[in-house]
This record gives structure tokens, sequence and C-alpha cells, in this order.
């Protein structure tokens, strides 16, 4: 009797560990199943994301190319200077960040476009200075010779004083930019403030003074939050303004985030890297950090 109740114990063991065995074979089952719906899905949005921001890129070629000066206009070499180096290659990260953003508030894609081309000039302007002999001394830009190498230093200047100058032009005088001139005029004042000692050209001054020592953390922080991160927080405030009726809740929270992420940290290994809410995302790797 012992005997068969032993046995009977270790059939009802076994027929209960079949049980558990299928059980799991079968939730390893489901959770491969959902993994790879969710590795597929992931795979959709990145193809998603990809497009929508080449989109983007595409649109902002197409809108700086049709507000620089033709070079058929007088002075031509001038304008040719100011075209190559604008339409010469890029990211358009700063475009695609006013379109992005105006997308989401549910501004017009005409109502962004001065915007984006406005700060991406000032972009291209700080880019002809900064690879100047005199700072950075850089013989390419995109693959192609910098500007001062392609038309000489004089006219590499002038091109990118003329380029600032139409940035805060287009921002001005943009029939499509929103029309209450409160608006506008903080549009131009967010331009200013990003371009200016407390921002972009701040940072390229911290970034001459720094040459020959080793900077801190803090002090690298500090020069990329002005040289890069200002122009990064100035296209998000661009966007969200090209919308009239955002409102001043959304303004807010959107500021604040363009600040967060207007933090760029640079690793050991020079990859560039802009922090937000815990996660960083890698904008460029190498020894050149403007991106």
């Amino acid at each position: 009797s012992l005997v068969r109740s032993c046995q009977n114990a270790l059939r009802q063991a076994r027929t209960k560990s079949g049980a558990v065995d299928r059980a799991q074979r079968s939730i390893k089952a489901c959770a491969l199943r959902l993994n790879s719906k969710l590795t597929r899905l992931n795979s959709k949005l990145t193809r998603m994301m990809a497009e929508l921001i080449q989109s983007y890129r595409t649109r902002a070629d197409q809108a700086l190319d049709r507000r620089l000066p033709s070079t058929d206009l007088h002075p031509g070499d001038l304008h040719q200077a100011m075209r190559y180096a604008v339409l010469g290659g890029g990211k358009r990260i700063r475009p695609v960040l006013v379109y992005a953003t105006g997308a989401t508030v549910g501004a017009l894609p005409e109502a962004l476009d001065g915007s984006a081309c406005a700060v991406e000039f000032i972009h291209a302007y700080s880019l002809i200075h900064d690879d100047l002999p005199a700072m950075d001394n850089d013989d390419l830009r995109h693959g192609q010779p910098t500007c001062h190498r392609a038309f000489g230093e004089a006219l590499a200047i002038l091109a990118g004083d003329a380029l600032q100058a139409l940035a805060f032009q287009v921002l001005g005088q943009d029939s499509a930019l929103v029309t209450d001139p409160c608006i506008r005029l903080r549009m131009l004042d967010v331009l200013v403030q990003a371009a200016g000692s407390r921002g972009m050209v701040g940072g390229q001054a911290i970034d001459l003074a720094a040459v020959g020592r080793e900077l801190t953390l803090a002090e690298l922080e500090n020069m990329h939050i002005h040289k890069t991160g200002a122009l990064i927080r100035a296209s998000v405030l661009l966007g969200a303004l090209s919308q009239p009726t955002i409102e001043a809740a959304v303004l807010e929270r959107l500021e604040g985030i363009s600040t967060t992420w207007a933090s760029p940290v640079v690793d050991a290994q020079g990859r560039l890297y802009f922090a937000s809410a815990g996660r960083s995302f890698v904008v460029q790797s190498g020894p050149e950090f403007r991106v």
C-alpha cells in the first residue's frame, strides 16, 4: 500500500511537472512572438522618423535656396560664397528642430520656413568664421574645401557677415511668419540672445581661451551650452513661437525641455551627447564637436 501511494504521488508529480514545463514553453513562445512584434514596430517607427527628418531637411534646403541671394545679383562673388557655405551640406539639425517643434504645437509648415532659415544662416556664418586660420584653421567642411579655402579669407569673412545680417532680415521681414509684432519681436530677441556673447559667440570665445589647457567637465559643459546649445534652444523656441495661439504653459514647458537638451556633454571618446530625462543620444562623433 505504501509503495502504491508512493508510485501515485510520483505520477502526480510528473504530471504537474509536465504541466509546468508546458506552461513555461508557452510563456517563452509568447515572449518571443511579442519581442518579434516589438522589434518590427521599432524598426517601422525608426524608418518613419528617418523619413520625417529627411522631409524636414529637404524642405529646409528648398527654403534656404529661395532665401539666399542669387549669384546673378551684384556682388555675385559674395553671393556665391554665401550659397556655397549654406548649401554645401550639413545635417540641418536646427531647422529640423524648428519644424518638429512647430508641427508639435500645430504651426503651419510655411510659417516655420523663415525661422528654420534664420537659425541655419546663423549656424552657417559661425562655421565660416570658426574654420578661419585665426580660429580652428580647418581646410575641409562636409568633405569640401572650407569657405575661406574656396573663396579666400576676406570674402569668406564677408560671406559670414552677410549671412548673419540675412538671418535677422528673414526673421524680421518674412511675410509667412506670425504677424503679431510682439511675437515677432520676441523671436528676434531669442535669436539675438542665442547668437551673441551670452550664446554661441560667447561659447566660441570660451573655446579659444581653452586652447592648450585641460578643461574640467563643468567648464566643458559650459562651453558647449553656449557654443552649441544656445542655437539648439533657440530652434525649439522659434518653432514654438511660430504658433501664435500657443499657450503660455506649453511654451514654458518647451523652453524647459530645450534648456535641458541644450546641455551637451562630450565623453572621453570625443562623442557629443545631448542628455534629457536620464537618457543620452549621440549626435556626432570625432574631434570636431560642432554639429
